[in-house]
């Protein structure tokens, strides 16, 4: 499998995953959603990792540190402006710090049941849309590997 085939089926599995948070948001299973948005989130960068470095990605699941590693990249320096990049990176920092507790709470049960008293209707709603505002920046930042 090349590069991109690779990060076609990080693509796949995102997409999937980002359907996953909307069927549970649907449903009521909001802790459900959060975690499936953080999976959809790490997956894609995942994907974008690969796709610029022909590696696999970081056995990590935060999402800002996948993208620190892909900034090292030449292959990656050569395509973008790092300067857009670092832009647009900077807004979501935080969003992905929150994602990356989602992640844990979806992990440990004992975490689990204290998010589930956190996480109600808005949040969930509030992180779907973020999430689906950074899927597609992430998702378009493919184009330029051509």
């Amino acid at each position: 499998m090349d590069n991109r085939e690779k990060y076609e089926y990080w693509l796949e599995t995102a997409k999937y995953d980002l359907e996953t948070a909307k069927i549970m948001m649907n449903n009521g299973r909001y802790i459900y959603v959060v975690f499936m948005c953080q999976q959809a989130i790490e997956k894609l960068t995942k994907g974008i990792y690969t796709l610029y470095t022909n590696n696999e990605p970081p056995l990590i699941h935060n999402i800002s540190s996948i993208f620190n590693y892909l900034k090292r990249e030449i292959n990656f320096k050569e395509y973008l402006s790092i300067n857009e990049f670092e832009y647009n990176l900077n807004n979501y920092k935080s969003f992905f710090a929150e994602l990356l507790s989602y992640y844990i709470s979806g992990r440990y049960p004992s975490y689990k049941e204290k998010m589930s008293n956190l996480i109600n209707s808005d949040r969930a709603k509030r992180t779907l849309a973020t999430t689906e505002e950074v899927f597609k920046w992430i998702e378009s930042l493919s184009q330029y590997k051509k």
